[in-house]
């Protein structure tokens, strides 16, 4: 489903792991993805975010929708 830049992006990136004789499979393409296009930085916010995270004035759906959006950035 990647178009423009990020498909040319992904051909070289994929083809230079194949070579390098890693496997490429939907962690290696997650990893390499959020590396190029999610930068640490932002992730590290998210995170911080996520460890501070109280429900304080919202509804528990409300908690439990931001506790998992944030919940992918926690290692």
């Amino acid at each position: 489903m990647l178009i423009g830049e990020a498909e040319y992006w992904w051909r070289g990136t994929s083809q230079m792991l194949i070579d390098c004789g890693v496997v490429v499979d939907w962690v290696c393409f997650k990893k390499a993805f959020l590396e190029k296009y999610f930068l640490e930085s932002v992730r590290h916010a998210r995170e911080i975010e996520f460890m501070r995270l109280q429900q304080d004035g919202m509804s528990v759906i409300e908690y439990a929708m931001r506790f998992e959006n944030l919940a992918r950035f926690y290692t």
